[in-house]
């Protein structure tokens, strides 16, 4: 097996010189919506892409419109042992942007858990990058920020990336007509597992959990460019993400913020709660005023609020910790969601990796509490939750982070030809299986849907 415990890099007094040298430039664009588009088809050429993009979302909360990172100049990939101080060596080390994800698995670097199921995916647990080349939208601008390396590059690229008026085609096409989406857990089984999950919640071992189940193609070759533009386009999600690590993809619809920081300031905006949209306008009023007024909903999201509450806790300071925002109702193209925003205050000296990891993994897709929660969601569930429900986005040079929570979102290892969504749902005592199970149909929907036409 693959040993996943290095730096890529071998760091050198030189690697951490050209850390600290980039050369910026900013540039208007005439059509955002356009440029976006170039960008990702421009980046197809780098081995190691992220792309950022908040589809114009309203926020209170967020910096850019969208960001595109590519080719790694240093890079960490692990394994889940010790890979949180790992990451914190590599952060404090590069000073620098950094982008990448921590896998839902990272769980047992912070707890006494393991994590034994099928893995179709094989991605490591954590990877980020350095990236040499970084483009920054706001607005009617992007600000472009280029490693001293390759700041020669700079003006090319541009003219390279805006003299198409159109993305050129894509050599390869998905074959959606050959991929056989299935499902790993039966509606059988399902409704057992979420009874025996009750019966927990009724002996008191929980008070609730976030049950998943994945769906999957085996043997199936898809173009993730392609893939990534429907699913963006039919949800227009405010953290869509396509990630590409060499023969791994994550297309990522995700409406969730996990945690953010802004100087001392920490954010985390969990989702609890969804309802179904309709074309009509009093039936998807009535759905959205239903959520909003769902004593279960309300429930399952307070007892999140509160867990997150606690997990704030460990590095706020004294009295901070604040809920800006209980049980708000936010729509978007698929789904109604309820949201709520939760805030707390750090010391100037606070490590930016302590924060995420007394808060990891998020409350929203564990349960309470969160240790006995992760603990019987791997007794039951039958599949290596490994990205889907952790975590994807970046560190700033100053230390601040952005991250989303890896849901709405389709998984891709193109060596071994494997597919691979999940969806799930909070159990409370107030839950009813086939309603759980309703409720995943209607999470899964986009996905489902931009696979098979």
């Amino acid at each position: 097996m693959e040993d996943l415990r290095y730096f890529s890099t071998h760091f050198s007094a030189k690697s951490f010189i050209f850390a600290h040298l980039r050369k910026t430039v900013i540039k208007s664009i005439e059509d955002v919506n356009l440029f976006k588009t170039q960008l990702l088809h421009w980046a197809q050429q780098f081995r190691e892409i992220i792309f950022l993009d908040s589809n114009n979302y309203p926020q209170k909360y967020g910096s850019f419109e969208a960001i595109l990172a590519v080719d790694a100049f240093t890079s960490i990939k692990t394994d889940y042992y010790n890979a949180f101080e790992d990451l914190r060596q590599y952060q404090q080390q590069t000073k620098d942007w950094l982008f990448g994800y921590l896998s839902y698995d990272l769980k047992n670097d912070i707890e006494q858990l393991t994590s034994h199921n099928f893995d179709g995916l094989q991605f490591p647990d954590l990877y980020f990058f350095q990236p040499k080349k970084i483009f920054l939208i706001k607005e009617n601008l992007v600000e472009i920020s280029y490693l001293s390396m390759c700041d020669d590059e700079l003006e090319e690229d541009f003219e390279d990336i805006v003299k198409s008026r159109k993305p050129k085609a894509e050599s390869q096409m998905s074959n959606i007509e050959s991929i056989k989406i299935q499902q790993r857990i039966s509606k059988e089984s399902y409704l057992d597992k979420v009874t025996q999950m009750l019966a927990h919640i009724h002996r008191g071992d929980i008070y609730e959990a976030n049950f998943c189940m994945e769906f999957y193609a085996a043997e199936a070759e898809i173009n993730p460019v392609e893939i990534f533009q429907k699913l963006d386009t039919i949800s227009e999600p405010p953290f869509a993400v396509y990630f590409k690590n060499h023969k791994h993809y994550l297309l990522s619809a995700s409406p969730e913020r996990y945690l953010r920081k802004e100087a001392n300031k920490i954010i985390s905006q969990p989702i609890k709660g969804t309802s179904k949209r309709f074309e009509d306008a009093a039936l998807d009023l009535q759905s959205k005023t239903e959520l909003e007024q769902n004593p279960k909903e309300r429930s399952e999201n307070i007892m999140i609020v509160d867990l997150v509450r606690n997990d704030l806790s460990h590095t706020a300071t004294k009295g901070s910790v604040k809920v800006e925002e209980l049980c708000g109702i936010y729509t978007f193209k698929q789904v109604h969601q309820m949201i709520s925003t939760v805030t707390s205050e750090i010391e100037p000296n606070t490590s930016p990796i302590e924060v995420l990891k007394t808060t990891f993994p998020m409350g929203s897709m564990t349960g309470a509490p969160k240790i006995s929660a992760m603990q019987i969601i791997e007794e039951l569930e039958e599949t290596k939750r490994g990205l889907y429900s952790g975590a994807i986005g970046y560190f700033t040079p100053a230390g601040d982070f952005d991250f989303n929570v890896i849901i709405r979102s389709i998984l891709y290892n193109a060596a071994n030809k494997y597919i691979s969504f999940s969806v799930g749902s909070a159990i409370t005592a107030l839950s009813e299986p086939d309603k759980e199970y309703e409720e995943c149909l209607l999470k899964a929907k986009a996905m489902h849907e931009v696979l098979t036409n």
